[in-house]
């Protein structure tokens, strides 16, 4: 009952915590990433505006000529320009209008179809974009005429718009830009005079024309329709504050609504406020010093969550920060009250447990104790026939334990048969050395021998596939047989191939002799089997060798669900081309001159045989034969 009660107690508290934790990392994680998303779409609206402005600065569409009223007279100037604001327009949907104002006050402005210009402008059937132009007459006063055009350039209508007293010189984008000295710059944001919706301004002064600045108004609206739409949770707010920490757009459809007025002055150091407590607490953080990132407040005793997203990737929002803030409640709610359910359903389980407890322990004990050493034996890979093997399957009153005891079974009869294809003394070296990580890959020194059989393929040609597989089989076994008696380990079987390793999985300070004394005992084991089967009328098996050690990258290699222990590298690609080498020097064993330097026993000997090109590598190397051992 003490241990029943010592572990349900503290799992239903971790659960708890837990839960709440997930739920928060959860919410962080959801605010930090729609706090990412408004800001990438506030600077994609600032950037579709900057590359038309820019565009249209550097192309001097709009700019060449004397007068934005004269090059109207001019059909083909005109078409040109109207195209140009057509197609300017319909890059983006949050581009209210693209102007060029110069200095002698003329004016050319294009807006789109939208329905606020629609209705402004009473626009006639058809229309796709509008025009206007503003040029000053000789008496000093200002006219603006409006053209109204189809999707393909065609005019529909002209309306003379009669005297104004708009002066683009006279406008904050107008000075900016041309203080700037064609640097883009940004103005606002503010509302718009006509559409009285929430845009800025960014513009920049023609470097090829001394005095014309061309603006485009961007809307900025969608960022409070983003954040509404997408909100984390039903009490999350969303904000974007200037770098003056002036608060420009909110979530709340209605307290963005009484926003929209108070920017209308377009006046930077006009503080807006509204009705939000939420205000008050985070206007702090956003002076505070850093990066933004995500924090943890409490608003009149409740915690919450605020995410800030500051936008220092475009030049002109400069300072502009997005931020998300969201009651913690909002996403604890759920799990607090899972967790009420839980305590009740915990607390008649507690009961039912403990009764249960003591019978099922019973149960359990014995048979537990002879499936626990049945686990040891096959964790230890003893899968050999007898006991408790070879003992009758256990039974059990607790069907679990009799599912269990039948799924070892299985599971050994299954390991019993991997192990034919997966080397157990390599598997146990593995375990040994500490490397079970699949993902463990290491650089280190290792000794590689590959082999390859003479003529194999005529030999497969001239008999029975049957006869071939037991010729292999023979091979293998006494192949494998001696790698292993010399501490190596056979990687892998490459069709009538041996690639073969020493010094990994475990270290070995004698890996190149060992690796040397080997080679030469598999060339008489081949030699004493070729010898068998010219007595049995069999083929004979002529057998290369190519020896190297080097530096390779040594570990658990493959995709996801299959993986190979294996050394990859220069110095496995060596030792393959080795072998393949005995074919131009007519020799059986060729060793690179590293083999022959790391060799400590003095009773083996090399063969000098110069140096070799070999596929794939520019430098070349020197080979050696290994002969044997000295007496």
């Amino acid at each position: 009952m003490a241990l029943l009660l010592g572990i349900s107690l503290p799992l239903m508290w971790l659960a708890n915590e837990q839960g709440t934790r997930l739920a928060t990392r959860a919410a962080s994680q959801e605010m930090s990433l729609l706090a990412r998303r408004a800001a990438t779409h506030y600077e994609a609206i600032f950037n579709d505006g900057l590359a038309v402005v820019t565009l249209a600065a550097a192309a001097g569409t709009l700019l060449d000529t004397p007068s934005p009223e004269a090059a109207a007279e001019m059909a083909g100037d005109l078409a040109g320009k109207v195209h140009f604001l057509d197609r300017a327009l319909a890059t983006s949907p949050h581009i209210d209008g693209l102007y060029a104002g110069r200095a002698d006050g003329s004016f050319l402005q294009g807006v789109g179809d939208r329905r606020a210009w629609r209705e402004t402008l009473d626009m006639p059937r058809g229309t796709d974009h509008a025009v206007r132009s503003i040029r000053p007459g000789a008496d000093g006063k200002r006219r603006a005429t409006w053209r109204f055009h189809a999707s393909d350039g065609t005019l529909l209508a002209r309306r003379d718009g009669g005297e104004t007293g708009y002066d683009p010189r006279r406008r904050p984008w107008y000075r900016a830009a041309l203080a700037a000295g064609g640097t883009p710059v940004a103005v606002g944001p503010y509302t718009m005079a006509t559409t009285g919706e929430l845009g800025l301004t960014i513009a920049i002064a023609a470097a090829d024309d001394p005095g014309t600045v061309v603006g485009a108004d961007v809307l900025l609206t969608t960022i409070s329709e983003l954040l509404s739409r997408e909100a984390v949770s039903p009490g999350a707010r969303g904000y974007v504050f200037d770098d003056d920490l002036r608060l420009i757009v909110h979530s709340d459809p209605a307290l963005m609504a009484r926003l929209l007025p108070q920017l209308s002055s377009r006046s930077r150091h006009a503080r807006v406020d509204v009705d939000d407590p939420l205000l008050a607490s985070v206007r702090p953080l956003l002076a505070a010093p850093g990066d933004g990132g995500l924090h943890r407040i409490d608003i009149d005793g409740a915690p919450h969550l605020v995410a800030l997203e500051p936008m220092d990737g475009v030049a002109g929002l400069a300072g502009t920060t997005v931020v998300i803030a969201a009651p913690l409640s909002d996403f604890t709610a759920e799990a607090a009250a899972l967790l009420t359910k839980a305590l009740a359903i915990s607390v008649a389980l507690i009961v039912a447990g403990i009764l249960a407890s003591l019978l099922i322990a019973r149960l359990v004990s014995r048979s537990l104790t002879r499936l626990a050493g049945d686990a040891a034996r096959i964790g230890e890979l003893d899968l050999e026939a007898g006991p408790p093997f070879a003992s009758p399957p256990l039974a059990s009153y607790v069907e679990e334990i009799n599912t269990l005891s039948a799924a070892m079974a299985t599971a050994r009869g299954a390991i019993r048969s991997f192990a034919l294809y997966v080397p157990r003394e390599l598997v146990r070296k593995v375990i040994a050395a500490g490397r079970q990580d699949p993902g463990a890959a290491l650089r280190q020194e290792v000794t590689v021998l590959f082999t390859d059989i003479r003529d194999f393929t005529t030999v497969s040609e001239r008999h029975a596939p049957e006869e071939v597989v037991m010729l292999l089989a023979a091979y293998f076994e006494r192949l494998n047989e001696i790698v292993e008696a010399h501490d190596g380990v056979i990687v892998q079987y490459l069709g009538d191939s041996i690639y073969a390793m020493w010094n990994a999985p475990e270290a070995d300070p004698d890996h190149v002799d060992k690796a040397c004394r080997c080679t030469l005992a598999l060339v008489a084991a081949v030699d004493m089997l070729n010898a068998e089967n010219r007595a049995a009328g069999l083929p004979e098996l002529v057998t290369r060798f190519g020896l190297h050690t080097g530096v390779a990258v040594v570990g658990s290699m493959g995709a996801t669900t299959r993986r190979q222990y294996t050394a990859i590298g220069d110095t496995v690609n060596v030792a393959s081309r080795l072998e393949g080498l005995n074919k131009e020097f007519g020799t059986t064993v060729l060793a690179s001159a590293a083999v022959r330097d790391a060799a400590r026993d003095p009773a083996l000997c090399f063969r000098p045989l110069g140096a070799a090109q070999l596929k794939g590598r520019e430098a070349e190397i020197a080979v050696f034969e290994l002969l044997g051992e000295s007496g």
